[in-house]
């Protein structure tokens, strides 16, 4: 009884642990704005067979740098079907943070990336391929926000897949 006890409390702290960590937030394209991105993207329908967005596309020119929006752990880099390179980290908050349809992952981007890093450049692999290069970032939440639910096409997603234009709202640019 003492072990489970021990181990609940364990686990607890470590999910304090990560709400309370520091979350420095950057825009994840060097040199991008909110001029660079569609602010109605966010759960737009209809969007392909995933049926609706649960990203936000940001449009550069093919090789920007892109950045780490936070610090992170890196749980994959590798390629997926629709979405290419792509670069899975979990950073603060349990919140997962993924990256899409980059041109390359860079060499240098290991289990640990910090806030502003670069972990790839912008590209159009994927199911972009041959459109307008773009990355596609999307927030996931390991703890689902239960209010945040509706009654729109897969709304109960909502609980897991954050608005990432209202998270980069609060990102300061980062510079080339």
């Amino acid at each position: 009884m003492k072990f489970v006890r021990k181990f609940s409390l364990a686990i607890l702290a470590l999910l304090l642990a990560g709400f309370l960590l520091p979350e420095r937030k950057v825009v994840p394209v060097v040199g991008a704005s909110d001029h660079d991105w569609n602010k109605n993207s966010f759960w737009y329908e209809p969007w392909g067979s995933s049926g609706v967005h649960k990203g936000v596309d940001i449009f550069a020119r093919k090789g920007t740098a892109a950045v780490s929006t936070t610090d992170m752990l890196i749980l994959y880099t590798g390629q997926v079907g629709k979405g290419g390179n792509v670069v899975l980290g979990l950073g603060p908050k349990w919140r997962l943070h993924y990256f899409a349809h980059l041109e390359q992952i860079a060499e240098s981007t290991g289990f640990y990336v910090s806030a502003s890093e670069t972990i790839g450049t912008v590209g159009d692999s994927g199911n972009a391929a041959g459109k307008q290069p773009h990355m596609h970032y999307s927030v996931v939440s390991l703890i689902p926000y239960l209010w945040k639910m509706d009654s729109s096409t897969q709304g109960w997603k909502k609980a897991f897949y954050q608005n990432p234009i209202e998270y980069l709202q609060t990102a300061q640019a980062h510079a080339p």
